[in-house]
């Protein structure tokens, strides 16, 4: 059942991680060049947490463009 399940929302999973990854890159180069030298900013100034919040923002991103795949398509 599991198996099936996954199959069936493998362009979704397969999307997911791509925005997960491309998220974490965008985190952390933001956190290398741009990022908060004082370490006042809570986020910003720790490179896990940057790459962390990058990546779930690219996870959200690419889940808001994926179409639902829960409803069915009736002809």
């Amino acid at each position: 059942m599991l198996k099936t399940s996954i199959h069936k929302h493998k362009k979704s999973i397969l999307l997911t991680s791509v925005g997960l990854m491309a998220g974490s890159l965008a985190g952390f180069f933001y956190w290398k060049f741009v990022g908060c030298n004082s370490g006042t900013c809570a986020i910003w100034s720790n490179p896990t947490k940057s790459t962390l919040y990058g990546a779930m923002l690219g996870a959200l991103l690419v889940l808001s463009f994926t179409p639902d795949s829960s409803k069915v398509k009736e002809k």
